[in-house]
């Protein structure tokens, strides 16, 4: 299981770091000029292997749950990272996206973590979706229920409505799956089925639902590329990553499709490479790029660590 740990945040990370550079680069300027490793500069003038928002909030949750869950406790590492760089890669933050950044001013305000998330359409960023998966470790023996409470909990720390929750949500069922060592198709399948009968069982807004009809009725991986949008919306981004995994056949191929499909460039890897590191496992992870990569120990010390406190 510490190899799975790391296989998903060395994943995520490395996918967060290779997409730094060309953030907001267009699939147009990428495909004349396409990432083919681990640059620096570029959009945000980070060194090479620096990860971004999406890593650090995912490393805050992981850390809070090796003390167990507690959202309060969750929030807190939010609040230390927005204030003082907490898990940023150089100490620092570079980067933060509008509804996480709201949200966490209200948990500075005191207001509880169950109602600080954006509530509203328009607050379906994919800034709940990349920082989820280090979640999986802790509910992955738990009943359905349970499981969806504790995804919708997290998630709603900074994006509460209902699009963003069932975006996670979708993630976490595929990750679980892969992590019971289903390949990627079957893990999509078995989400597919899994997730048709919760929300029935549940009866949720079936609008919601419908807006997911590619993920959930349909296979993303067979859509063309033309069609996968890469921007920072939550429903965008979950396809996209699926659509990396369900066309590669390892993770550096999965990581550099998604940092070439251009846009929300750092996510779409960050979330494609957290799955894909599950699935072909931490070895499958190039060398050169965890061994450049920012806080490898640090890292490495928080797998450990939250393995030794499941």
């Amino acid at each position: 299981m510490t190899d799975k740990i790391k296989s998903v945040f060395f994943g995520l990370a490395v996918g967060d770091a290779l997409g730094v550079p060309v953030e907001f680069k267009s699939r147009d300027y990428l495909m004349t000029t396409p990432v083919k490793g681990m640059t620096g500069f570029g959009t945000w003038n980070q060194p090479p292997s620096t990860w971004s928002d999406d890593s650090s909030l995912a490393f805050c949750l992981a850390e809070s749950l090796t003390r167990g869950y507690d959202l309060n406790d969750i929030s807190v590492n939010f609040i230390k990272w927005r204030s003082e760089g907490f898990w940023g890669a150089y100490h620092k933050v570079f980067d933060v996206g509008n509804t996480t950044y709201a949200a966490i001013g209200r948990l500075l305000k005191g207001i509880s973590p169950v109602l600080a998330g954006g509530m509203d359409e328009g607050s379906n960023g994919n800034g709940s979706l990349m920082r989820i998966l280090p979640l999986v470790f802790h509910i992955k023996d738990m009943s359905i229920e349970e499981r969806y409470t504790k995804v919708l909990e997290v998630s709603s720390i900074t994006h509460a409505h209902f699009r963003s929750v069932l975006a996670c949500f979708i993630y976490v069922e595929i990750a679980i799956q892969i992590l019971n060592g289903d390949t990627i198709e079957n893990a999509y399948a078995g989400m597919q089925k899994t997730i048709h009968a919760f929300v029935k069982e549940q009866g949720f807004n079936e609008r919601e639902v419908n807006i997911f009809g590619r993920i959930l009725n349909d296979n993303i991986g067979n859509h063309p590329v033309e069609s996968i949008h890469s921007g920072g919306y939550v429903l965008h981004t979950l396809e996209a990553s699926l659509w990396c995994l369900l066309n590669s056949n390892d993770y550096k191929e999965a990581v550099l499709k998604a940092v070439n499909l251009g846009g929300d460039t750092d996510t779409t890897a960050c979330v494609a490479g957290g799955l894909a590191g599950l699935l072909y496992g931490y070895d499958a992870i190039p060398k050169e790029w965890i061994n450049e990569l920012a806080r490898k120990t640090d890292i490495d010390d928080l797998s450990e660590k939250l393995y030794q406190n499941l």
